[in-house]
């Protein structure tokens, strides 16, 4: 349920609220918006009416929330959620663009793409230092090396660190270096690993998975939201479906619908909604159209010498093409792009 203060209720109303839902066993996400504060109640509520929640001083009314994600809802947050991290900005109108290879692999690769696409517009950094691949024969990243040379092409440019955490034990690791945990599509439900990055101040990047429904993907989302971290991107990377034309297919649809239940900011991810570096631009340019607040995208200096996915990533003359294609489109929108 949601819990609507009145406009001119005090902290002692809001404190006093928090204490009565605590002690009915429930948890209390205090909101603060433009307009009003709510507290949004979440856990078993069967036992909430007992607490007389409307006739506590400072309550303007209580409200059901309807939609089974809780603190994603905009039941419970009209006012989007805005994620900011350094330079990186993503969401209120602010288009923030993530490029990287898929893996790091050595100190020469990633400072030198990190320099280009700064120049080319991007705010975040990407790459893998550790990599869940489905063969266990395959590149499995640089692990805490590759998150060293990361930190170094920060250094060297100022670009927004987004890297993959795999395991629960890992966060702490991984958070120590990076500005954005990446969450990846195959530990979508890996709620373990959910709760671990909730239980941080981290921005997290939340790929859906290739056979979850949206509202598995906002479930998902939930866990991390619910342990207490705020700063929760959405990203569409493709689905699994009959189609074999491209590695998945990127619904874009999946956009609009999520920004009319979540407040949460939703980034596209081309590379791996196609699987083919010659349909990035395009479909970039059409993730802007349908009003992505993000984009991350696979590049390498050189793909053909990619370690993984190569198939995919895009070279450094192409991500300044797609970003001058992508920069034209957000300004027909009235949006800003980087």
């Amino acid at each position: 349920m949601i819990i609507v203060m009145q406009a001119g209720a005090s902290r002692a109303d809001l404190d006093h609220v928090v204490s009565r839902v605590e002690g009915l066993g429930l948890r209390p996400h205090v909101i603060v918006g433009t307009e009003r504060t709510v507290v949004a109640v979440v856990g078993d509520e069967r036992n909430a009416a007992a607490g007389g929640m409307e006739s506590l001083p400072g309550v303007a009314s209580v409200l059901p929330i309807l939609a089974p994600y809780k603190v994603a809802s905009r039941e419970v947050q009209p006012e989007p959620t805005i994620v900011r991290s350094g330079p990186l900005v993503v969401g209120g109108g602010r288009i923030g663009v993530i490029a990287g290879p898929c893996s790091v692999e050595s100190r020469e690769q990633i400072v030198a793409t990190a320099r280009a696409v700064k120049e080319a517009g991007a705010t975040g950094l990407r790459g893998g230092a550790f990599k869940p691949r489905t063969s266990p024969y395959s590149f499995q990243g640089m692990k805490e090396k590759g998150l060293e040379l990361l930190a170094e092409a920060r250094e060297a440019t100022g670009l927004a660190v987004v890297t993959e955490v795999v395991a629960p034990e890992d966060v702490p690791l991984v958070a120590r270096y990076a500005d954005v945990l990446q969450v990846g599509a195959r530990n979508m439900q890996n709620y373990r690993l959910l709760e671990a990055v909730g239980r941080t101040q981290v921005p997290v990047l939340l790929k859906r998975g290739p056979a979850a429904t949206v509202e598995e993907l906002l479930l998902a989302a939930e866990y991390i939201l619910d342990a207490g971290n705020r700063q929760v991107m959405l990203c569409e990377r493709g689905i699994r479906t009959f189609e074999s034309h491209t590695r998945f297919t990127l619904p874009l649809a999946t956009v609009p619908w999520l920004h009319q239940r979540t407040h949460l900011p939703v980034v596209v991810d081309p590379s791996h909604g196609t699987g083919h570096a010659n349909l990035v631009e395009s479909m970039a340019a059409a993730s802007v159209a349908a009003g992505a607040d993000g984009l991350i995208v696979e590049v390498h200096p050189d793909p053909k010498a990619a370690t993984s996915d190569a198939a995919q990533t895009i070279d450094l003359p192409a991500f300044t093409r797609m970003m001058d294609v992508c920069r034209r489109v957000a300004a027909a929108l009235g949006r800003d792009i980087g």
